[in-house]
């Protein structure tokens, strides 16, 4: 291909961006959207996956068979969030193995949030009510993303997940109802989770190399600094109805902006986590390695039973 037919490809692409057309797999695009695109979504199907660990460890410990069931329904759907945009990702060109493999190997990442660890049972409302919250912050944006099917399977992702986060939320207003020890385990679990729950929109925007262009062609529809006020915004009244308290003495509401001033994240801490030195990121990833392992005698056996219906409806043509 000429250089010239490049250029009108590209003119042609960015129109349509310009005009809000979602760009569908066999559509032309520039490399670098598709890799940018294969990034963006694997790092997202990664993170519903490893995100599954800290709460399925919770299911057989929840308080009540409501619970249980409740909590159970909520991890079979991220593992369904998972399956989606691995899919999603498939129709840029890379396989499902090669996704896995850059998760298993660190070459692709995941939402840093998943590295840090549950340990009460208040967890589970705070990731709920936190980190879902986050998530349908930052997700309820890409149904308008550019790319076809990345936009597609966000809408039935960003109906469950509003129900994971008034799942998580029930459980912290009843904590904080409930006993005073119960109403400190709560606070507790906001405390851990609030300053990794805003760290998970990634850095700032002037510190962010993949904002600019993300933006520009419409994978993403605001900022990691408009999103996470966005949060900030939302979540703070929400506390302050159950008698939660933020661990930020900064954190006040500006009238003059009309929006809640929060302090200084530890960017530190969260590049820490990112490279691979969280609490937990040697664990999850050891966990997801060996159920990939552990499941592939359940590959073998559907991929055998595919190949075989596949032989008996040849043999039945003829």
């Amino acid at each position: 291909m000429s250089e010239n037919e490049v250029k009108n490809l590209e003119a042609i692409f960015e129109a349509r961006i310009a005009n809000d057309e979602k760009i569908e797999p066999k559509d032309w695009m520039p490399e670098k959207y598709r890799k940018t695109h294969i990034r963006q979504i694997s790092q997202h199907a990664h993170s519903e996956i490893v995100g599954m660990l800290p709460e399925g460890n919770w299911i057989t410990r929840a308080p009540s068979l409501r619970r249980k069931v409740a909590l159970l329904a909520k991890v079979q759907d991220e593992g369904g969030h998972g399956l989606y945009l691995y899919s999603a990702a498939e129709t840029l060109g890379i396989s499902r193995d090669e996704l896995i493999q850059q998760l298993h190997s660190g070459e692709a990442k995941y939402s840093s949030i998943f590295n840090y660890p549950a340990v009460t049972w208040a967890d589970m409302g705070a990731i709920g009510w936190l980190v879902d919250g986050a998530a349908i912050i930052n997700q309820v944006a890409l149904i308008s993303t550019s790319y076809g099917p990345y936009a597609r399977a966000m809408v039935r992702i960003c109906k469950e997940e509003s129900f994971h986060q008034r799942q998580g939320f029930e459980i912290m207003m009843t904590l904080a109802n409930g006993t005073p020890e119960q109403k400190a385990m709560a606070q507790d679990a906001l405390n851990r989770w609030w300053l990794p729950s805003l760290m998970m929109f990634g850095p700032t925007d002037d510190q962010s190399p993949n904002t600019e262009q993300s933006v520009k062609w419409k994978l993403k529809r605001k900022t990691n600094d408009e999103l996470r006020q966005a949060f900030v915004d939302q979540t703070v009244p929400q506390a302050n109805l159950i008698g939660l308290t933020f661990p930020d003495p900064d954190l006040k509401w500006n009238e003059e902006r009309k929006h809640y001033d929060f302090g200084k994240l530890d960017w530190d801490e969260f590049w820490q986590v990112v490279k691979g030195h969280g609490p937990c990121n040697k664990e999850r990833i050891a966990a997801r390695i060996k159920a990939h392992e552990d499941g592939q005698w359940v590959r073998d056996a559907a991929m055998a039973y595919a190949e075989k219906q596949e032989n008996k409806e040849v043999k039945e043509a003829i």
